[in-house]
């Protein structure tokens, strides 16, 4: 009877010393809000231009992509700040940006200036869209790898921001079959761009806590001053610069990379030292 007992209480003392299977994790239920309104906000704005494009409405349709390129900017760096990042809102910023900066430039372009192609109109804005799409995916398995100094091909927002300023600088709608085949040039060159490897200049790493000279305020109030009284030029300017900025940044390395290749080549068939010197000096004819 003791031998019994005895072998029962090792049983349960082996039970107790084995580990016990883990519970599934339950999902954690709730999100960040401030960051996740500013998302919604973004979302709501390519919702808007959408229904604005629709109606024929363009020029108040545009500026919703720039104001979802605003809210965009600013709800990653709020997450960021405040430790309100996670899995959940990149998720939902993701989502958020293919309806802005894919679907509601695509529909935009399409209702202004490209529905007089027909199929190839529409088929340009879906081109567009899925490039957007796919810029937005490489980006999130990618974000933890590249350099922040840069993107990897041209970001949505910057992207989505060429069409919008485009239609907002000429709002008219074009009916013409001739003057609507530049436009797929709108949709097609960014969409390529956004899938290159081209990199573009990031502003993550500009520090906006460091001290800056006094006259950065003076040329930011001379930059809110145009963009107030020439909106439509401005803006255009700023959206087809930064697309160009790229081009010029890739002539700009080559020409350095060509300008040291030169100088190496120089260095390396030049006279090295003293004793190359006194060589030269008896090869010389006397007299």
């Amino acid at each position: 009877m003791d031998v019994d007992q005895e072998e029962n209480g090792t049983q349960r003392g082996l039970r107790f010393l084995q580990r016990r299977p883990e519970a599934p994790r339950r999902l954690r239920r709730g999100v960040y809000l401030l960051p996740s309104l500013f998302t919604l906000g973004n979302m709501f704005c390519g919702y808007a231009c959408v229904i604005f494009a629709l109606r024929g409405d363009f020029e108040t349709a545009a500026p919703f992509i720039g104001y979802a390129i605003v809210l965009d900017m600013l709800d990653g760096r709020i997450a960021r700040m405040t430790g309100a990042a996670s899995e959940f809102g990149r998720e939902f910023d993701s989502l958020a940006d293919v309806i802005s900066f894919g679907i509601a430039p695509a529909v935009l372009v399409f209702a202004w200036g490209l529905s007089p192609l027909g199929r190839l109109g529409w088929a340009a804005g879906f081109l567009y869209m899925t490039a957007a799409a796919m810029r937005l995916a490489r980006f999130n398995i990618q974000s933890a790898s590249v350099d922040k100094r840069y993107f990897v091909g041209l970001p949505s927002p910057a992207a989505a921001a060429v069409p919008a300023a485009t239609v907002y600088a000429y709002p008219y709608g074009l009916s013409d079959f001739r003057a609507t085949v530049p436009v797929l040039a709108v949709m097609v060159v960014p969409a390529l761009l956004m899938v290159s490897t081209i990199r573009f200049r990031s502003f993550k790493t500009f520090d906006l806590q460091a001290r800056r000279p006094y006259t950065i305020l003076l040329v930011l109030a001379a930059a809110l001053v145009l963009v107030t009284v020439q909106p439509r030029f401005i803006l255009v300017g700023l959206a087809y610069t930064y697309l160009a900025s790229a081009f010029v940044g890739l002539a700009w390395n080559r020409l350095r990379r060509r300008g040291r290749a030169e100088r190496s080549d120089h260095a390396a068939g030049a006279p090295a030292g003293p004793a190359a010197s006194t060589v030269h000096q008896e090869d010389r004819p006397a007299g």
